[in-house]
């Protein structure tokens, strides 16, 4: 007699793993990871904040000063760079600095919040990483839920030390709070951005581009209501359109309104919850956005290293291209109003243009070591790829070919070093011809782009130095930033601050002359040019004596 068996099905599980489980323990991991991150982001920009205070407060000795600083900077360009001067025309140092300043400040914390968040989802997927975590019991959310928390959390500790910063200087505390609380609302705003960017692309440099372009759109969006906010007529509602704006329109220490603020948190809410829909609609690695399918055939001209380095390094010269020659022009066509706004400055401001019978040659000087300052930040990026390619486990391949480690360093530090007087001319040019528009002096165009070019001996020995430190130690490449960091206190402040002319000489920037206010140093265009081949030669050598990912 045989006896039947029926398999019945396993009663229904009580316990249905959430949406968001593991978000505490993620959250850890992810602190974990930025414990340098983390404090260099929120100090950083309270370091920052204080350091305007003090530079605002050694300039300004008296009323008049303060009076001469507002005049320009409630003028249409100062509009445009800073912000709609809420309370210029009774002005204090702490209004200034709110609506002069703040602006830079609320900047920093946007980049603060989007790169977090596509750090700790979007990278992850492309690492590899997000799979083994999601491997365990971690719900679907979990991920982006733990990444927009720890976002919310450096925002909100970015505004306590801000209110806390200021508020110790002796200013007013009720607007010195609505000032932090500002920055931390642009940081859940754009922080939300990249919520949803980081769903549309496989590639965590793609999505942190589209939520860098978002931000450049609420800088120029916000920069043109304010702009015609200032002059009386003109789209000034394009202002409120920009997450940037809408925490400009606080106003602190004016009109004190919280109520702006609710349009940040609204707007970061509808965000999210948009990042949320998408992530379930996508499958996990993949984006929205399918990428574009490559030519079956490659080009003869493709078959070697400094091609390889060229196509990687080429979407990233568009980029820059085109928003180099923007800015130029952008910066260009408000120089005969950056003039007139120069005519009551106080002292300490002229002698930074070149004195009173040189603003011309000085604000383009200026602008000269401004678009370099940019150029170096792409010289970084591209040395950063290089980890990020190395870390991501595609250099080993290449390199297990019959390319060479001296090849495949060279050829990305040669494409990058071709970049760089590349970029510096379209700057120069969008500055050339910007300028020659609002004088009707053609010759500044020719001017403009032989002070552009001058810089570039300078930018290559930041992209040198930034290459000997990724083949050294790519933890350390880092480091590189405070070169830059130093570049732009010297180049800007040192008038101000009476820097030391040997310190002043630390910066790389201030060897060959900002052109035309000053003549070019041809003896330092050759040292400067002799010094980056020698450290680019350093990098190769020591970048073949190290393991691969050993020191990353």
């Amino acid at each position: 007699m045989t006896t039947a068996t029926v398999s019945r099905p396993a009663p229904a599980s009580t316990h249905r793993s959430s949406a968001v489980t593991g978000t505490g323990t993620l959250l850890r991991f992810m602190l974990r990871r930025d414990r340098i991150r983390f404090p260099a982001w929120t100090l950083g920009l309270t370091l920052l904040m204080t350091y305007f205070a003090t530079a605002l407060n050694t300039m300004v000795q008296s009323p008049e000063d303060l009076e001469g600083l507002s005049a320009f900077s409630g003028s249409p360009a100062g509009a445009l760079f800073g912000g709609p001067g809420f309370g210029f025309d009774e002005v204090t140092v702490e209004r200034f600095l709110a609506g002069q300043y703040g602006l830079y400040v609320m900047i920093g914390a946007a980049l603060m919040g989007l790169l977090t968040v596509v750090r700790h989802t979007r990278a992850e997927e492309r690492s590899g990483r997000a799979e083994l975590v999601r491997a365990n019991v971690v719900g679907r959310y979990a991920q982006l839920t733990a990444a927009l928390t720890l976002a919310a959390t450096m925002a909100l500790l970015v505004a306590l030390l801000l209110g806390a910063t200021l508020t110790s200087r002796g200013y007013d505390s009720g607007g010195s709070l609505l000032f932090g609380a500002a920055v931390g609302a642009v940081t859940l705003a754009f922080a939300g951005i990249a919520a949803v960017t980081v769903q549309l692309s496989e590639y965590p440099r793609a999505a942190s581009g589209m939520a860098g372009a978002a931000l450049g759109a609420a800088f120029v969006l916000r920069g043109l209501g304010d702009m015609a906010a200032v002059q009386g007529s003109g789209p000034s509602w394009l202002s409120w359109l920009s997450p940037i704006g809408w925490s400009q329109q606080t106003a602190p220490y004016v009109h004190d309104r919280w109520w702006p603020l609710a349009i940040s948190l609204a707007f970061a809410t509808a965000a999210t919850a948009i990042g949320f829909g998408l992530s379930a609609r996508r499958d996990f690695g993949a984006g929205l956005l399918p990428p574009r399918p490559g030519s079956p055939r490659a080009a003869a001209w493709l078959a070697g290293p400094f091609a390889l380095a060229f196509r990687l390094h080429r979407a990233s010269l568009i980029g820059w291209t085109a928003s180099l020659l923007v800015a130029g022009l952008a910066y260009g066509s408000f120089t005969q109003p950056m003039l007139d706004g120069f005519e009551n400055a106080p002292e300490d401001m002229v002698a930074l243009m070149g004195g009173a019978g040189n603003l011309l040659d000085g604000f383009l000087g200026i602008m000269g070591l401004t678009m370099a300052l940019a150029v170096g930040v792409y010289a970084v990026l591209a040395v950063q790829t290089l980890r990020a390619e190395e870390a991501e486990g595609r250099t080993e391949p290449v390199l297990a070919t019959s390319v060479s480690r001296r090849a495949w360093l060279g050829s990305h530090v040669a494409v990058a070093a071709l970049g760089v007087p590349w970029l510096l001319f379209v700057a120069g040019l969008g500055m050339g011809i910007g300028a020659a528009v609002s004088t009707g002096d053609v010759g500044l165009l020719g001017d403009l782009l032989l002070g552009h070019l001058a810089h570039t001996p300078a930018v290559w020995l930041v992209l040198a130095a930034a290459a000997l430190l990724y083949a050294a130690a790519p933890r350390a490449l880092p480091v590189i930033w405070v070169v830059l960091g130093y570049g732009l206190i010297a180049g800007y402040f040192a008038p101000v601050l009476d820097i030391p002319e040997g310190v002043l000489r630390l910066s790389p920037f201030e060897h060959v002359g900002d052109y035309p206010l000053e003549q070019i140093s041809v003896v330092a265009v050759v040292v400067l040019t002799v010094l980056a081949g020698g450290l680019v030669q350093a990098a190769v050598t020591v970048f073949r004596r190290r393991d691969l990912a050993g020191g990353a």
